[in-house]
């Protein structure tokens, strides 16, 4: 067993099957079903404890700085399974998916009311290219775009790209095709687009564009992204 204490990157989990990561924002008990549904493993994020106990469920871990935890979480959770990260440079989200290796984490509890929490995720969702994570809310889904991934949605699906840095790719299947795009997230970005029917293919330069779609499109995302074996080289 590794040291409870995390000071490095040590991870607390590798795993050859998606994981759900829950955080303590509010989580809709759907959304936290249907992640478990294609992701059983369930690991938390400091405050995700509580949200998880709050379900009737227990986490295989807990990691963060542990500033948002309840007490009551600490005494009913088994310390093997509480891991402490002693850094305030980053989030919980963060600390906690840069310690997790799975072909695909499905994060729940980690959007809602605080715009800046949101704004956080997106930041580390482009920071941590190497680490697959799809981003659940009450009506959007988001995710880094890998190198090559070809989305099965139906006409009309609103895709919206999301620039984090300046960054170009390439589309098939979009209302409006981002061929020979510059974009930038102080100049030009794709919000809005639209899926013509059929598979949508994207092919990005750098990990630096998010991808956001309607809720209702979580099975096809999540079977995509599995399915996208190109990695970016990090």
């Amino acid at each position: 067993m590794i040291d409870r204490k995390l000071p490095s990157e040590s991870p607390i989990c590798v795993c050859a099957a998606p994981v759900t990561l829950i955080g303590g924002a509010a989580i809709r008990s759907e959304d936290l079903a249907a992640a478990l549904g294609h992701a059983p493993t369930l690991v938390a994020a400091d405050g995700g404890a509580d949200a998880a106990l709050a379900q009737g469920l227990t986490p295989m871990a807990v990691v963060g700085d542990f500033d948002s935890i309840s007490t009551d979480a600490r005494r009913r959770l088994s310390p093997d399974i509480l891991y402490e990260v002693f850094e305030q440079d980053s989030t919980d989200f963060d600390k906690a998916l840069r310690r997790l290796e799975a072909p695909l984490i499905l994060a729940v509890g980690f959007t809602g009311a605080r715009l800046d929490h949101s704004l956080a995720v997106f930041h580390t969702l482009a920071a941590r290219p190497d680490r697959r994570c799809l981003v659940i809310g009450d009506h959007d889904i988001v995710f880094l775009a890998p190198p090559r991934i070809a989305l099965d949605l139906p006409a009309g699906a609103r895709v919206s790209l999301f620039p984090m840095a300046e960054v170009s790719g390439r589309s098939e299947g979009l209302r409006w095709p981002i061929d020979g795009l510059r974009f930038h997230p102080a100049e030009r970005i794709g919000t809005s687009n639209a899926a013509v029917g059929g598979p949508v293919g994207l092919e990005i330069e750098r990990p630096a564009l998010l991808v956001i779609l309607p809720r209702g499109e979580l099975a096809p995302t999540i079977a995509a992204l599995l399915a996208a074996e190109a990695r970016w080289d990090v």
